[in-house]
């Protein structure tokens, strides 16, 4: 009988499912299944096949409709059909008595044969389905009527996020982080799990112990739940901590969309070699370096990047990551000028950036006394952050301009100019008068474009906030244009 060894594992197949609705039209649910797509290759699956469904709202049993219901499932029934005639196929050739196993995505296995040879043969993709996943989030009932329909794991995106998350979490904060998001996200969903222990009939005394296990599940995770919090908390004590022994530096963070290039320009600036990869959320712990331009250090902060549809609880367990931002003295938001919707990135960075500083409480700014309020000034700030957001000096910064391609329009060509005409000069000229010439930068952090530029730019920022907080000289080094000018002001 010959033994196989199977080798080179790879991802597992999945399906993507969006629906276009009212409120998002076909080129957006392109562009979010495109993010999804990403976002599974990122957690080591292959996306194979889409489906999309135009619908009103989404259906509260099964997300799509019946009949596009019954197109997926023929779909998985299909590959799961060509995987029994693949097998069908490699018995006839080499022996039905042959034993051999396809884990999901192998495309080598090493045959043993019993005289003690070894044979390599190549195995064609294995086709079978592992798991759906869709682009929203998934109700309870949803997700226990989707399973037995389609036999299948199913995914929204959120659990998506939180199985990336936890694959990158590497710091005792940003495991508990992770952990607390997974149990908020797990506690709704407890129903359908204990199935096996529902009682059967009803009627007085004929209580099964299936409640009585959920209360007690639920109960386990809502433990967990305050403990997690605990323990955020006691963290966020021991930043707080070591943020007061930074000592008199500018704090700056990078800010911006998920896979924009933040890590790689605080590598480029502060020489350092942090985990960069062009990969979503590549960044889950925020990572602090010294910066030192000319004769001014400052700190620079890289924080985990922000994503389109993000959950609302997933926001809130990454408050305490994000403190970084919040008390950063300036922000340099990081936009990947490559990406197609890359204004529509700039629009969700920001409107995460203003809910971070809106939902400041009266207990965040206790816990921090760099700001000084009392409660007098709670109903004030309060007022203030509804209506201006944050407030901090902001320099955008476009990076990949290296990647940035553009169809450019015949002379005789009347259409309209679509976003795909635009040139990058075009752009340039378009965000500087925008934002102003010395709040919009153009660069390229994987080749140098640039950055000469954005160091400029960072040291006269950083300068004048350090002059300001230290108004005596407090240089590593004097230059000698400063001191002549300082000696004639004192003339």
């Amino acid at each position: 009988m010959k033994e196989f060894i199977l080798s080179n594992k790879k991802s597992e197949n999945c399906i993507l499912v969006g629906l276009i609705t009212g409120r998002q039209n076909e080129q957006k649910t392109q562009e979010y299944l495109d993010e999804l797509a990403f976002l599974a290759e990122t957690a080591g699956a292959m996306p194979v096949k889409r489906f999309v469904q135009r619908l009103d709202t989404p259906n509260n049993a099964t997300y799509v409709g019946p009949g596009k219901l019954q197109e997926i499932k023929d779909y998985i029934l299909q590959k799961d059909q060509e995987y029994d005639q693949m097998l069908q196929d490699f018995k006839a050739e080499y022996g039905a008595n042959t034993q051999f196993q396809f884990t999901g995505t192998t495309d080598q296995v090493e045959i043993k044969t019993p005289s003690g040879g070894k044979m390599v043969v190549e195995l064609p993709p294995d086709p079978r389905i592992g798991m759906v996943v869709f682009d929203d989030d998934l109700g309870p009932k949803q997700l226990q009527i989707l399973e037995k329909e389609l036999c299948v794991k199913i995914l929204d995106r959120t659990s998506l996020i939180l199985d990336i998350f936890a694959s990158r979490a590497q710091t005792a904060a940003a495991k508990t982080q992770v952990e607390l998001a997974q149990y908020q996200y797990l506690l709704p969903r407890l129903t359908g799990l204990w199935t096996h222990l529902e009682r059967q009939k009803g009627g007085i005394g004929m209580r099964g112990p299936g409640e009585t296990q959920i209360e007690t599940d639920r109960r386990i995770v809502l433990n967990r739940i305050n403990l997690c919090k605990q323990w955020l908390e006691q963290i966020d004590k021991q930043k707080a901590t070591q943020r007061k022994n930074r000592g008199k530096l500018v704090r700056v963070a990078l800010v911006g969309y998920t896979n924009v290039g933040k890590s790689t320009l605080l590598n480029l600036l502060a020489k350092s070699d942090v985990f960069a990869e062009n990969k979503l959320f590549a960044t889950l712990d925020t990572t602090v370096r010294k910066v030192t331009i000319d004769n001014l250090p400052f700190l620079m902060s890289d924080t985990v990047g922000f994503i389109r549809k993000l959950p609302t609880h997933l926001v809130e367990s990454f408050k305490s990551t994000l403190d970084e931002v919040r008390e950063a003295d300036i922000l340099v938001h990081v936009v990947d000028i490559s990406h197609p919707q890359f204004e529509d990135q700039i629009k969700v960075v920001e409107e995460t950036l203003n809910d971070i500083c809106r939902d400041m409480t009266q207990e965040d700014i206790h816990k921090n006394d760099r700001y000084g309020y009392n409660r007098k000034d709670k109903k004030q700030w309060e007022r203030t952050l509804k209506e201006q957001g944050h407030q901090k000096p902001t320099l955008l910064v476009f990076n990949k301009v290296d990647n940035y391609t553009f169809t450019p329009k015949d002379a005789d060509d009347l259409s309209p100019m679509t976003k795909e005409n635009i040139s990058l000069e075009m752009l340039q000229e378009t965000w500087m008068s925008r934002m102003g010439e010395g709040n919009c930068l153009f660069i390229s952090a994987k080749n140098g474009t640039g950055i000469e530029a954005l160091k400029s730019r960072l040291y006269e920022m950083v300068k004048e906030i350090h002059t300001k907080r230290f108004p005596y000289n407090d240089f590593l080094f004097q230059h000698y244009e400063d001191s002549a000018d300082t000696e004639e002001q004192d003339l």
